[in-house]
């Protein structure tokens, strides 16, 4: 087995409840033999406390855990519970059922199926000890005295099969010693001192005694010694052969577990080969012309995500499901797998966006899909939580599109778990206590303050955790707040915020734009305290991008501690911490955290977590969920994110921000790119929604798209300066030509891509991908030099500098004298070494969304610069930054329905 599978072990686990000696011993000699020949042995131990409940949700877990191959309960169980002991062992899996007690490996044994079931170790090690004398079972008169189920019975059971007459007797048997003398074989596992006498046995007779009694003997320091069911003195006088009591069965008992866990390992890798998913893909049934999506999402039945939960590797307990086709994996599952070795990490980005659209979230699904259902690779998707926003506004759902889709589209484009409305509630947790602080510090004295923030409890004050943080930060070594002096009083209670710093909005999840500038503090009961603020929407909340940077949840709540909501009016910054708000964020971001779990069409799996924007943030899905599907599919396995926007911006950010934070390193970059956006590119006209495409769009024009392919060549450029290679996917469209295709990849490669592919999976899912999942395989066996594109420690302006010559081809920046301003404060209070999240205009490589193609020579404005501290970077404005979408004039909320009947969603899309 160490040949064929280098590094795999046999696993075997040992749950015990309470405590006795016996059991003790039993277990110890079990680790010992296991640790001897290579067997990884855990044992469980539960305290006598533990319930049935217990119990059952710890057989549960083994039985779910792929490292566990044999798994037996140590019986008696020893708790001070009612316990139904056959309950619990036939809650063990059947095929990891080593001690063979389940109802199950005992139906299959009594009805003769000694080659698909586990037989009980007792039992086995007797039959083992009786073909080791030589003798012929077959036709022999066999007796066995007991009936219990672990060894009277299953040993009448196993005699039978091997062809022996088998007679079971006793205690209540009348002529027990008449049926003893008959048998050729005997077998006893009464549990009575010597019950059997040695005058009884017929001569030669076999003699396997079972029994394990203590009687009293002066002799021993223990007064008492071990002897069997079987009088042993007189019987070896007339057995051929017999076992001694101790040092007979015993012993053979526990080499026969050893025996059958590494049966059951073998059984496993026949089954599972170390590191390949055992995973049942969906068959697409491909219709032309292709349907609406939602036709095809809603025609496709999903795997229940439990199963798919079970395919991929991840325990019961490591999987909390929301329904049938949705599921939170918990982040122990990454401290489990810390040891397992990452696999093949891919990014999915594109040209520079255009209103026809490229297609990267479709790409994304449709090379996952290609990877896992057709070239059976183990492969992950990890993708953004779509704002509601834009689902019910313009620009529709984000689960892919045609037959490469996120499934139930419905659910991934609506709340599906309540993450972002988590979101929400923690962002305007803290927008509320910013105004409240401001209000309460304007209406009262210090010691009223003071009083209030830290109150007597049945006559004694106490500090707070993050109080006690805050009086560190200030200097103030004291935890007795009747210690503080006047001057340390007024320091703890004045945070002293001067309004016009603050940064932090209120937050919707709704496309409104009557909430872009609105006054708050209207109501007399604000004593004239208001001033004017603003809603976002709440992808655009620095606790989005905290969610998808953070790496665990102390993590998380770190970085949401040091969020800067405002400064104060001595020019230093507030933070979470300082308002007393970052535990209660955590709380409300304690589910959030865990990644979600889906399926595609073809049911590969998907993590969807997380959705920042990729203009004010860095627009990219989790680190989490990045890195526990990087553990979960293997050292050969896949796992692709996309990047928002093109990949001057996402791609950009993906590199510098993200791969920075985590740690991870890519090993392909995959390009998307469209004949029809490389047209406008090329000085293609506008086009207008609902309007036909002009011809340009829909007719061969060589010349046009080979002068956009210039934003290609920047863009695969882009993507090599950060030394990772490029595929080039060309997802095709029915009016493209053959010559267009041919010219794209023809132009591709020689920019440099490693290679250039023409996909057709919108139509055709995964197989229509197939090209692409191989070039990218191919891609990953090459070196991958990734690389920075700059030093952190870099001056803040350095940074802006690099990114704007190096990434979007400008000439140099120029800072507007409010970010002057903003670098010179940001150094001050310590953020000039973090790195650098532009905030620019997605349709263009330059500021202005009307210069297509690959501009250069222009000088890049830095209109002002602002900083999202907890999640970590500085964002330069390019230009003014819509952080509220508004509605069109016929949002998308005209299509879509319910039907009372079904339940369906209609009109998404």
């Amino acid at each position: 087995m160490k040949e064929k599978f280098p590094g795999f072990r046999p696993g075997l686990a040992i749950l015990q409840v309470g405590n006795r000696d016996d059991s003790n011993l039993y277990i110890n000699m079990k680790l010992k033999a296991a640790a001897e020949i290579g067997i990884s042995a855990n044992h469980i131990k539960l305290p006598n406390t533990a319930t049935e409940a217990d119990v059952l949700k710890c057989i549960a877990s083994l039985n779910g855990d792929p490292a566990v191959h044999g798994f037996i309960v140590q019986l008696p169980l020893d708790s001070d519970k009612p316990i139904n002991t056959e309950k619990i062992t036939n809650a063990v899996a059947p095929e990891k059922d080593v001690d063979g007690l389940s109802s199950i490996n005992a139906g299959k044994l009594s009805r003769g199926d000694l080659g698909d079931c586990f037989i009980p170790c007792t039992p086995k090690g007797c039959m083992e000890l009786i073909r080791q004398t030589g003798i012929q079972v077959a036709g022999k008169r066999a007796v066995v005295v007991g009936r219990s189920k672990i060894v009277g019975a299953p040993m009448h059971d196993l005699l039978l099969w091997n062809h022996a007459t088998v007679t079971t007797c006793h205690s209540k048997t009348s002529t027990l010693a008449e049926e003893v003398g008959k048998a050729d074989i005997l077998v006893v596992a009464a549990g009575k001192a010597e019950m059997v006498k040695g005058e009884w046995i017929k001569p030669g007779a076999i003699v396997i005694d079972c029994g394990i009694n203590h009687v009293p003997d002066s002799t021993k320091a223990s007064g008492k010694r071990v002897v069997g069911d079987v009088a042993y003195s007189t019987a070896k006088e007339k057995a051929s052969y017999i076992t001694p009591v101790p040092g007979g069965v015993g012993p053979m008992t526990v080499a026969m577990l050893m025996q059958s866990t590494v049966e059951s390992a073998q059984r496993f890798l026949e089954k599972f080969q170390p590191g390949k998913w055992n995973i049942r893909y969906n068959q697409l049934t491909l219709k032309m012309p292709v349907p609406s999506d939602i036709e095809i999402s809603q025609s496709c039945i999903p795997k229940p995500i439990e199963q798919v939960a079970r395919e991929i590797g991840l325990l019961p307990d490591e999987v909390e499901l929301y329904g049938q086709t949705k599921a939170k994996v918990h982040l122990s599952a990454l401290k489990r797998l810390k040891n397992q070795p990452d696999g093949k990490y891919v990014v999915v980005t594109g040209i520079t966006p255009t209103p026809l659209g490229e297609g990267k979230s479709t790409t994304t699904v449709g090379l996952v899909q290609a990877l896992g259902a057709h070239l059976h690779q183990n492969v992950f998707a990890c993708v953004r939580q779509p704002s509601q926003g834009p689902t019910f506004g313009i620009k529709g759902g984000a689960a892919g599109g045609g037959y490469c889709q996120v499934i139930p589209m419905e659910e991934f484009n609506l709340h599906l778990t309540g993450d972002i409305h988590a979101i929400t509630a923690a962002n305007n947790l803290v927008a509320a206590a910013v105004d409240a602080r401001i209000f309460h510090e304007l209406t009262q004295t210090d010691q009223a303050l003071y009083n209030r923030l830290v109150p007597s409890v049945n006559g004694v004050r106490k500090f707070s955790d993050i109080q006690i943080r805050r009086l560190q930060k200030l200097g103030i070594n004291k935890t007795d707040p009747t210690a503080l002096t006047k001057e340390e009083v007024n320091l703890f209670v004045r945070l002293d915020i001067d309004p016009g710093t603050i940064t932090w909005q209120r937050v919707l999840d709704t496309n409104d734009r009557f909430l872009r500038k609105i006054t708050i503090g209207q109501s007399p009961t604000e004593k004239g305290f208001s001033r004017t603020a603003q809603f976002d929407i709440t992808v655009s909340s620095e606790i989005m991008a905290v969610l998808a940077l953070s790496d665990g949840l102390d993590d998380m709540k770190k970085r949401l501690g040091r969020m800067v909501v405002a400064s104060s009016k001595r020019g230093e910054p507030v933070t979470a911490d300082d308002l007393g708000v970052t535990g209660a964020l955590a709380v409300l971001m304690k589910d959030a955290v865990k990644p979600n779990l889906m399926q595609t069409l073809e049911g590969t799996p998907v993590f969807v977590h997380a959705g920042p924007f990729a203009n004010i943030a860095h627009g990219n899905s989790s680190v989490l969920a990045d890195k526990i599907a990087l553990k979960l599919v293997g050292k050969e396995g896949f796992v692709v994110t996309e990047a928002g926007f093109g990949a001057d911006i996402g791609m950009e950010k993906f590199f510098n921000i993200k791969c920075r934070y985590s740690g991870l390193r890519p090993h392909v970059v995959v390009l998307v790119a469209t004949v029809r956006a490389l047209k406008m590119h090329g000085g293609g006209p506008a086009v207008t929604a609902g309007v036909p495409l002009p011809k340009e769009y829909m007719e061969e024009n060589l010349q046009l798209l080979a002068k956009g392919c210039s934003n290609l060549n920047k863009q695969i450029q882009n993507a090599r300066m950060f030394g990772v290679p490029v595929v080039v996917a060309v997802n095709a469209f029915k009016t493209d030509t053959k010559a267009e295709l041919a010219l794209v990849v023809q132009l591709a490669k020689e920019a440099g891509a490693f290679d250039a592919v023409e996909c057709t999976h919108w139509a055709e899912g995964g197989k229509g991908a197939v090209a692409l999942a191989q070039a990218v395989q191919r891609a990953s066996q090459t070196p991958s030099n990734f690389r920075f594109l700059y030093n952190v420690e870099l001056p803040v302006v350095d940074k802006i500098r690099l990114i704007a010559q190096q990434i979007y081809g400008a000439r140099d920046i120029e800072l507007l004298p409010e970010a002057q301003e903003k670098v010179a404060l940001y150094t001050k209070q310590g953020f000039g070494n973090l790195p650098i999240c532009m905030a620019k205009t997605h349709l263009s490589l330059s500021h202005d969304p009307e210069q297509k193609g690959a501009p250069t020579g222009f000088i890049l404005p830095i209109r002002d610069i602002r900083a999202s501290v907890g999640a970590g970077f500085l964002y330069p404005l390019v230009g003014t930054m819509s952080t509220m979408p508004g509605l069109p004039t016929r949002p998308c909320f005209y299509d879509i329905d319910l039907d009372p009947v079904s339940g369906e969603v209609n009109g998404l899309f």
